[in-house]
């Protein structure tokens, strides 16, 4: 049986952007500034736009899960080790681990923030928590750390909550511009 090609034959024209030298030469040619100065093999300089911020980092769902649950282990084993765990300074660090997640998502990926900081919460609670030895007392110690310090976790939760929704709405808007 015949197979047809599915693919449009390549007659040698590209599609999309072309290299500056397939380009006609009024294309190459820049506008005279203040880089009609440079050297050969010396790359055009990035021009500064006016009023525009450095970009924050952009993390994917699970980076930013993964950068929220390894900071909150850290920062617990750290309040382990100096302060011999003292919750109410183990839940303060959460509320900035929780804001910096959810600026630091891309936003795609926005709306797993949330989800990730609970979860992060618990994982540096379990070196925080006062629990007893063994497999048991460990979770005993986090289930009295979590029922204690409940309003750190919802409120680091909550701000992450909010920051989110803002995100997402002016995503959403800026695409509809777009369009």
């Amino acid at each position: 049986m015949e197979q047809h090609r599915t693919r449009p034959p390549n007659d040698g024209r590209r599609r999309g952007p072309q290299p500056r030298a397939q380009l006609p030469p009024q294309a190459r040619r820049r506008p005279p500034g203040p880089e009609a100065g440079r050297g050969p093999g010396q790359p055009w300089p990035a021009r500064p736009v006016p009023g525009a911020r450095l970009p924050g980092p952009r993390l994917t769902g699970l980076g930013g899960g993964l950068f929220c649950v390894a900071t909150m282990f850290l920062l617990g084993c750290l309040d382990q080790l100096l302060l011999d765990g003292s919750l109410p300074v183990y839940g303060a660090l959460f509320l900035p681990v929780c804001v910096l997640t959810a600026l630091w998502v891309r936003p795609g990926d926005v709306l797993t923030a949330p989800v990730a900081v609970p979860i992060a919460f618990a994982t540096g609670l379990l070196v925080v928590s006062d629990g007893r030895e063994g497999m048991l007392g460990r979770l005993m110690g986090l289930a009295t750390g979590l029922a204690t310090q409940a309003g750190w976790l919802y409120g680091g939760t909550l701000a992450a909550g909010v920051i989110v929704l803002v995100r997402r709405v002016r995503w959403v808007r800026r695409r509809r511009r777009q369009r």
